[in-house]
């Protein structure tokens, strides 16, 4: 999977341009985690519709109607007041359910006991900023906790940016995980998904 238009550029704040590894900080919305999430459980799994419940905040800062389009899914049942909630289907007949709707899993799939229900965080990912860094950090932890907190229906994935330093948490985490039956997938800058198994070492 190779997407190009994932990431947001914008200037770093004045106390976080020595700590940016770039001219512009590279920000991988919680939008953008969940596109990502959803295409490649299209790509993977045997089904053929995927759900994506956003809230305001990540609207605003992702263009899901935008991004869709481009990857060939178009608007055919608009859902709620948003520009961007709604039914999308491609050629194939794939199809991506935008709900802006929180309390129901960011990005779910399947039904039953075949559910895979993600919880999802995005972050800088080219930040060496002590806050930011420590952001990511607690994203993972929080998407653990939500899954903790919510029953199992089927599987529960914890996704994240993937960072060196979100990597060395999941490995860390990715034992416990496993026994709350809770997987952790890192999401790279252009979409590729790196699944943190419990004998990741």
């Amino acid at each position: 999977m190779d997407f190009d238009d994932l990431i947001t550029a914008k200037p770093p704040a004045p106390n976080r341009v020595a700590r940016c590894n770039d001219a512009d900080e590279h920000h991988l919305y919680e939008g953008a985690v969940m596109v990502a999430y959803a295409m490649h459980l299209l790509r993977t799994e045997p089904i053929r519709l995927v759900r994506i419940h956003p809230d305001g905040e990540h609207g605003k800062q992702f263009d899901f109607r935008g991004w869709l389009g481009a990857r060939g899914f178009d608007l055919v049942t608009p859902i709620g007041s948003t520009p961007y909630g709604g039914a999308y289907f491609d050629a194939a007949g794939r199809q991506i359910v935008v709900q802006p709707k929180s309390g129901l899993g960011d990005v779910v799939a399947g039904e039953g006991d075949a559910t895979i229900s993600a919880e999802c965080k995005g972050g800088i990912i080219n930040t060496r900023h002590s806050g930011q860094v420590s952001r990511l950090y607690k994203g993972l932890c929080e998407t653990v906790g939500m899954l903790m907190a919510t029953p199992a229906l089927g599987r529960q994935v914890a996704v994240v940016p993937w960072t060196e330093g979100t990597l060395r948490l999941a490995k860390r985490l990715a034992p416990r995980c496993a026994l709350a039956g809770i997987e952790i997938a890192l999401v790279g800058s252009r979409g590729q998904i790196i699944d943190v198994g419990e004998d990741a070492t």
